[in-house]
């Protein structure tokens, strides 16, 4: 019998599981958003890139909302641009808002959404990938990524625990730190609640049991 497939995830959920664990339950288990400053730039810049469509530049074939998957991960996305080598090697680019001169961890998060395009891209196209770009809207310059053995283990890494999470359903506790400051679905959240003292959070455990 043939193996069955597997649940594609979304190239988003590894992003937002390396931001914030909790934050990816929230949009990927229990799909709830909300918007921000920061999410309305995202999704002003990704505007420019979203309709479908191929051009040549500076001798590149460039297509934009390019579909991806990559059946043995079990991922699924789309690329917001992909340039095409004269050989045919596909070039992710990923638009992001904001400078490329990102704290390191926060563009650990954009670089592996990156790495999973490129590993995406080989299982299409049958090429390596090894390298993208990271394009930042207020930097106006590209950050090049090495997609190297080391991101790739990371990719998959988090291509496990997303679907871990997913098939578990459970809330992972909120990092309650300066991440939380930047997003969207604080109010949602809660972080400050959640992560109160050992004894608030006993009592929240137990607050609406009938005999208590």
């Amino acid at each position: 019998m043939a193996d069955e497939p597997i649940d594609p995830i979304p190239l988003s959920a590894l992003q937002h599981w390396a931001y914030c664990p909790r934050q990816c339950a929230l949009i990927h288990v229990e799909q709830v958003f909300a918007e921000n400053i920061f999410t309305q730039r995202g999704q002003a810049l990704h505007k420019r890139v979203d309709d479908p469509g191929c051009e040549v530049r500076n001798g590149l074939r460039v297509e934009r909302a390019l579909p991806l998957f990559n059946d043995a991960l079990g991922l699924s996305g789309k690329a917001d641009v992909v340039e095409f080598l004269p050989d045919g090697t596909p070039y992710p680019v990923e638009y992001k808002h904001g400078s490329r001169h990102k704290r390191a961890d926060i563009a650990a998060c954009d670089d592996i959404q990156l790495a999973a395009q490129a590993l995406c891209l080989e299982a299409m196209f049958g090429k390596p990938v090894a390298e993208g770009a990271l394009y930042y809207a207020s930097s106006r310059r590209r950050r090049i990524v090495a997609v190297d053995a080391d991101l790739r283990a990371k990719t998959e890494s988090t291509v496990s625990e997303v679907r871990q999470l997913l098939a578990a359903g459970i809330f992972p506790p909120p990092l309650n730190d300066e991440h939380c400051r930047a997003c969207s679905l604080h109010d949602l959240c809660q972080p400050e609640a959640v992560s109160a003292s050992p004894e608030r959070s006993a009592m929240l455990k137990t607050l609406f049991e009938p005999n208590n």
